[in-house]
């Protein structure tokens, strides 16, 4: 008798390599108000799809719903965090998460769930670095959605970025459909104290990530990533 050829069943090792990375970038977490985010992994990094949706703290306090301009300049000029959606309609919440201001991801209550943090700015800068660099990551960042109307990505990492607009200052909202802006939770190093923060930019009509000093009182989406 014949004895049977186990190899005529063997799995190529990229393959299987290939199955285990999905199986690692299909891993999900929960925030405090039980909306479920995928996870993707790259590098020593692991970062949360799509933005952040949570209206409270990890502690379970609530974060304040600023809708008129005159709540969300008040907001910040009390440097209260705060949170909305895009045009202050729920719909957006569903695709672009909330948009929040800088006191927000600050707090020392804890915006991310447990067990991640907002990205500092040399978080960024690493995955930044490993999507060969800033003229050139936003292409792999960026969906392939076409919500991105002149250049959509091809979105390599699973990051899944869409162009959710801002908040701005002044409480008026811009850029949907246009641009995407992440916080960190970085401020530059100046001389003086500022009003200043770091953020990250996608634009429609280009696959260059910016760096950008914004102020503390817009309101931006939100990453998290592993601790």
């Amino acid at each position: 008798m014949k004895r049977a050829n186990i190899n005529r069943f063997s799995i190529p090792v990229s393959l299987v390599l290939f199955f285990l990375s999905l199986a690692v970038n299909a891993q999900t977490i929960q925030d405090i108000d039980g909306n479920t985010y995928r996870t993707v992994s790259f590098g020593t990094q692991v970062w949360t799809v799509p933005n952040l949706n949570v209206s409270h703290f990890r502690n379970g306090d609530t974060i304040l719903q600023a809708m008129t301009e005159e709540e969300w300049i008040k907001a910040a000029e009390a440097g209260e965090p705060a949170w909305c959606y895009q045009q202050n309609n729920p719909a957006n919440g569903n695709g672009y998460g909330k948009l929040y201001n800088w006191y927000a991801v600050n707090d020392p209550r804890g915006l991310a769930p447990e067990g991640w943090h907002i990205p500092s700015n040399a978080d960024w800068k690493t995955l930044i670095k490993n999507l060969n660099g800033v003229d050139m990551a936003g292409s792999s960042l960026k969906s392939t959605s076409g919500l991105w109307k002149s250049r959509p990505g091809t979105n390599k990492i699973g990051f899944d970025g869409i162009p959710g607009g801002c908040r701005e200052a002044n409480g008026k909202f811009s850029g949907l459909g246009i641009s995407c802006i992440w916080w960190t939770n970085s401020a530059p190093v100046e001389v003086q104290p500022s009003d200043k923060i770091f953020s990250f930019v996608l634009d429609d009509n280009s696959v260059e990530v910016k760096y950008l000093k914004s102020d503390k009182g817009a309101g931006y989406s939100v990453r998290c990533e592993k601790d």
